[in-house]
């Protein structure tokens, strides 16, 4: 291993917060580790306590809601007619925006109208994408509807269409894009040409392109600083990959990855981690320093690798505190890894509360705790610590498939049927 533990988690618990650290400006949080660094929401809410409030919406979508001060944002696609048998509905595809104090609708927005060219999972929507934010701009990705950037006041600053995706077995779009710097990373991995943009955020010109022979995955970006220089990390079912964030130019890559890659990459201590879990497992821990086809070499830090389903898969992995916490496959078993060994704290235990649910919302972090979603709208709150123990079993009694977004002592769950604020109420 390149990488002493002590040196690890002196580097992680040093790491600075970047500039969106008391907003939730993406699905992934501030950190794009699935942790918000100084929220502390409640531990326990049901349907008559700790809800702040709750607003309508208009069906099941597995994108998340994001916050920025005083604003919800959320994605979602309504359908205006009624189809004919065997046919997909015209949909308006919308940017939504709440007000944070008694979630009233500020404003929406239609993007576009359109009728999909392809059905989805049945159990997601056409708005799985999450929007994302700096601030300035908010930005709502659909995909082969295209990349819409509003102002936070909504009113519309440019659009990008990328043509159309053929997804993988009709299972739907779902990447979202991250914002860095000047630029908004696109992913655009499918059946057809894949490929990787970065976009001028301000005027939506692309910048760089670059091929990916990759077929269909659903992974966000994570962006990376290292050395002096900022890396794109990729998921991919051939190759996990690091890219120039200026040029657009492939560092480093490693195989290993299992089909139709979901979960998204994390990183810390001059690691990152990227891992998926359909019909196999692997995580592969890889430093930045590498060059060119990583595999076999000691800039691989440590390999999970197993032929049983062991590792996440619709879900990505939390990294806080020095350790991983991903679910196993689709289902809402637990497991707790050190990050610096790869060493298991525990592994794919079955949480009081969750039973045999799924779950496709992510873990999330804040206040000392992790919170666990499961499909049913269960979330569970465990302490964030090598062991496992339960602080509280809640729900909002309805479908969830997008991670919850916690924000200063408030938690954010868009449900199927409404989009909730949880917070300690009298």
């Amino acid at each position: 291993m390149r990488i002493a533990v002590a040196s690890f988690l002196l580097v992680f618990a040093c790491q600075s917060p970047f500039a969106q650290a008391d907003n939730w400006a993406n699905w992934r949080g501030p950190t794009g580790n699935g942790v918000a660094l100084n929220a502390s929401p409640p531990t326990e809410w049901s349907d008559t306590k700790n809800i702040k409030w709750k607003a309508e919406l208009p069906g099941r979508e597995n994108s998340s809601p994001i916050v920025w001060e005083n604003q919800v944002f959320i994605v979602a696609a309504y359908p205006v007619d009624e189809p004919k048998a065997g046919e997909l509905p015209t949909l308006e595809f919308k940017l939504l925006c709440f007000d944070r104090n008694d979630g009233s609708l500020l404003w929406e927005q239609t993007a576009i109208v359109a009728k999909p060219h392809q059905a989805v999972h049945q159990t997601s929507g056409f708005a799985s994408a999450s929007p994302c934010t700096d601030g300035e701009h908010v930005y709502a990705h659909f995909g082969s509807r295209g990349l819409y950037c509003y102002t936070m006041d909504g009113e519309l600053v440019w659009s990008r269409d990328f043509g159309k995706m053929d997804t993988l077995n009709n299972f739907g779009e779902g990447s979202s894009p991250t914002i860095e710097g000047d630029k908004i990373i696109v992913p655009w991995d499918h059946q057809g040409p894949s490929a990787l943009y970065a976009l001028d955020k301000r005027t939506g010109e692309i910048l760089w392109k670059t091929d990916r022979d990759e077929p269909t995955g659903w992974a966000t970006p994570l962006v990376v600083e290292h050395a002096g220089r900022k890396q794109v990390v990729m998921n991919g079912q051939n190759f996990a990959r690091s890219y120039d964030l200026e040029t657009g130019e492939e560092l480093w890559r490693c195989s290993g990855q299992t089909v139709r890659p979901v979960a998204s990459p994390v990183a810390a201590g001059g690691l990152v981690f990227v891992g998926s879990g359909f019909q196999r497992s692997f995580m592969g821990a890889f430093d930045l320093d590498g060059e060119g086809d990583i595999q076999g070499t000691g800039h691989v830090a440590w390999v999970f690798d197993r032929t049983e389903r062991m590792m996440t898969d619709m879900a990505s992995p939390l990294l806080v505190s020095g350790r991983i916490y991903f679910h196993k496959g689709k289902d809402a078993l637990l497991s707790c890894m050190d990050a610096a060994t790869g060493e298991p704290h525990y592994m794919a235990q079955r949480i009081k509360g969750l039973g045999n649910q799924k779950a496709y919302a992510s873990p999330v972090a804040a206040g000392g705790h992790i919170y666990l979603t499961a499909v049913n709208g269960t979330t569970v709150v465990i302490k964030d610590a090598p062991e496992l123990e339960v602080v509280a079993v809640n729900s909002v009694g309805e479908f969830v498939g997008g991670t919850p977004a916690p924000v200063d002592n408030e938690l954010f769950i868009r449900g199927e049927k409404h989009l909730f604020c949880i917070a300690d109420t009298p």
